[in-house]
């Protein structure tokens, strides 16, 4: 089947908005998962402490996420009004919104156990949906990326070879997916909340490399909004990340 970008579906006479239908989709079955997980698991969190820690993680990821998004290119969507400020957002602002988000209400009710980990491997399923439906959204998301002659090129929807970024995304988050349920599997011994930094340390950095191959027009020190908040993030959870090497130093020197 030839797959022509946009794809934009027409059912019953209607146009479908296929990205719109696929970000729904993963917001439901991300949770299903969520649900799913946390009934096979022991949760050290009370049902009602889990509660607030979601609520808390919801207002985050709608402040930051939105903040972002207008970061990426501030004077024109300034001119576009407000209603496009609403709606636009990003997943990276999400993330890290949701995460301040989750902190500030653990401290509010007091809760000292690490929340993460079962929010971890339905966040990643929920955004490889997502970017499916970015990819199939062509060059109507800012989720393209420059005109190369690289054999991945791809026609987005304006007759240009384009790196398609949100492809590219999608088969990291498959291999991440998997590189964390076999961790979560094996690694009895992990510390609790582990996973979820590991999920967040590899995302963001892949995140922060990927920014080079997008058409940004606004930056800061050279940088793109999300580039600077995924140092942000990195430098949030620099302990982690200096434990890491100097944990994987010492397996290589064992060997």
């Amino acid at each position: 089947m030839d797959l022509t970008l946009p794809f934009e579906p027409i059912l019953f006479g209607i146009k479908w908005n296929i990205h719109l239908i696929l970000e729904y989709l993963a917001f439901f079955i991300a949770f299903r998962y969520y649900v799913f997980s946390r009934k096979r698991s022991t949760d050290a969190i009370s049902s009602n402490n889990r509660l607030t820690i979601i609520i808390g993680a919801i207002f985050g990821a709608l402040l930051l996420s939105r903040l972002v998004a207008f970061l990426e290119e501030p004077l024109v969507h300034y001119q576009q009004g407000w209603m496009v400020l609403l709606n636009n957002k990003t997943i990276m602002g999400g993330l890290f919104g949701g995460l301040l988000g989750v902190e500030l209400a653990k401290r509010i009710i007091g809760e000292k156990q690490s929340s993460g980990d079962l929010f971890t491997l339905p966040i990643v399923l929920g955004i490889i949906i997502g970017r499916i439906g970015c990819f199939l959204a062509g060059t109507k998301e800012f989720t393209y990326g420059k005109e190369t002659s690289f054999f991945m090129g791809m026609d987005l929807g304006d007759g240009l070879s384009r790196h398609p970024i949100a492809l590219y995304e999608v088969l990291f988050l498959i291999v991440l997916f998997v590189f964390l349920k076999r961790i979560k599997t094996r690694a009895q011994a992990l510390e609790s909340g582990m996973l979820f930094k590991i999920f967040m340390i590899l995302y963001f950095s892949f995140r922060f490399f990927i920014e080079f191959l997008k058409p940004n027009t606004f930056f800061v020190l050279g940088l793109s909004s999300i580039q600077i908040l995924c140092l942000i993030c990195l430098l949030y959870y620099y302990q982690t990340i200096r434990q890491g090497i100097a944990y994987a130093y010492q397996r290589l020197h064992l060997l």
